[in-house]
């Protein structure tokens, strides 16, 4: 599906009178990435994953922040016409529905911070450097989104993945657009919404996994003693693609998360 606008290319399934369900994508995924969760959950609720600016059918940035990012998600939301949705962000895309809940505090039902990080890394200096070395440099010198793609996807998994969600990993990473993970990559450095965290007003859902090097679970675990109504659960064995490595694990967990959501909020 496209938006009224045409900005915004999206995938959705279910009942368009539910709850809400939106799932963002990370630096290296698509809305497609999320095609599992649309299935397992579009039965209850009305789910919906965007292709974040820059992917897939969505027209990129003229300039690529997480603020802009976080404005991109605020019209997009408008665009498809929700209330109260529950916001899923998985890594970048966490960090994006963290900015946005400075902007909108009270409009989404719930939030769910999948394998994220509240800040990362410095602005500038020999950090930044390195970081942008190792994911970029590759880039540089001649290797494709394509050629890397099967490499970056085993760095990023923990234990025994599913093989179906390996493949679909790879496929999301290989069609990535070079520009737009150059520019995400870029708009990660600096980030820090630290001081924002204790002013998350939503019940909050913080999922970790056990084998997640960009976002440690023990650093998650800490995230999650700043935020006032927040619930922290962590999966073992998973590394950073939790919906795509352990499907049922991941499900079973968000399913626990907004059907007390539900119960408790009407």
């Amino acid at each position: 599906m496209t938006t009224r606008d045409g900005g915004f290319a999206y995938e959705v399934s279910g009942n368009p009178a539910a709850t809400s369900l939106i799932f963002l994508h990370g630096i290296g995924g698509a809305a497609r990435a999320w095609r599992q969760q649309l299935a397992t959950f579009g039965d209850r609720f009305h789910t919906i994953a965007w292709d974040m600016p820059g992917y897939g059918g969505s027209a990129p940035l003229g300039s690529v922040s997480i603020a802009a990012l976080a404005d991109a998600l605020q019209h997009f939301i408008e665009q498809i016409g929700v209330r109260s949705p529950i916001l899923v962000g998985h890594s970048i895309g966490g960090m994006v529905v963290q900015k946005w809940l400075t902007q909108s505090p009270k409009l989404a039902r719930a939030v769910v911070l999948a394998q994220t990080s509240p800040a990362f890394g410095k602005a500038d200096g020999d950090w930044q450097k390195s970081f942008i070395e190792s994911r970029l440099g590759p880039l540089n010198r001649g290797e494709t989104m394509n050629s890397l793609a099967p490499s970056l996807v085993k760095e990023l998994v923990g234990d025994d993945p599913d093989p179906n969600g390996m493949e679909l990993a790879r496929e999301c990473m290989a069609s990535v657009p070079e520009a737009s993970y150059r520019a995400m990559m870029l708009a990660l450095v600096g980030f820090d919404q630290r001081s924002t965290l204790k002013d998350i007003s939503v019940p909050t859902l913080l999922l970790s996994g056990s084998k997640d090097n960009n976002a440690p679970a023990p650093m998650m675990a800490k995230m999650a003693t700043y935020i006032p109504a927040a619930e922290y659960v962590e999966l073992p064995g998973v590394g950073h693609l939790a919906n795509l490595e352990r499907p049922d694990a991941f499900g079973k967990a968000l399913g626990r998360f907004v059907d007390s959501i539900l119960a408790n909020h009407g």
